[in-house]
């Protein structure tokens, strides 16, 4: 019976820690535009943005990626032959990529609030998709279980991984035409 009540905030923090890591490289982006506008645009966008960043990152996204780790821990105690099954191991290490980047966002954000921008938002842009490969892997990966064909996953990850890659391109091509887009 507990099961279920696990795994519903187990999703729960899922998709609110997904949503802050959708959402903060966005921020980012916009930060680091923000830092070419002329004075005094420039400072009245980069404090609100920093603190819009901050918000999310400390209010939601931490929190959600602690309480989202619990549950998970919990259910593998209440559901421990899952870590005999490869699909499981190939989800936990999804996990760790997750991890990494939660982490790697940490930086980005420590950096940013220290107002060094070191990356570009063409970087950016590309940076804030990698959470979107991992969700798709992992939903696909927990849904399908061991009926998951790997060539397939592969390839699927691949395509869309180059369709991202291209909106990305296509994007920039029409943010140069138009710079209000």
């Amino acid at each position: 019976m507990i099961y279920n009540y696990i795994k519903a905030l187990h999703l729960i923090f899922v998709v609110t820690w997904f949503a802050g890591l959708f959402y903060i490289p966005r921020l980012f982006i916009y930060q680091i535009e923000a830092d070419a506008k002329p004075s005094p645009e420039r400072e009245i966008l980069t404090r609100q943005l920093k603190l819009m960043t901050k918000r999310l990152w400390y209010i939601i996204t931490w929190p959600s990626a602690i309480l989202c780790t619990l549950f998970a821990i919990w259910l593998l105690i209440l559901m421990p032959d899952w870590l005999e099954q490869p699909w499981m191991h190939v989800k936990l290490a999804f996990v760790v990529l997750l991890i990494v980047y939660h982490l790697r966002c940490h930086q980005m954000f420590k950096q940013l609030q220290r107002d060094e921008v070191k990356y570009t938002s063409h970087f950016m842009r590309i940076w804030n998709e990698v959470a979107t490969l991992v969700l798709f892997a992992v939903t696909f990966l927990v849904i399908l279980k061991n009926a998951f064909n790997w060539i397939y996953g592969v390839v699927g990850i691949l395509v869309l991984g180059v369709l991202l890659m291209l909106g990305i391109r296509l994007y920039k091509r029409i943010r140069e035409k138009n710079p209000n887009a």
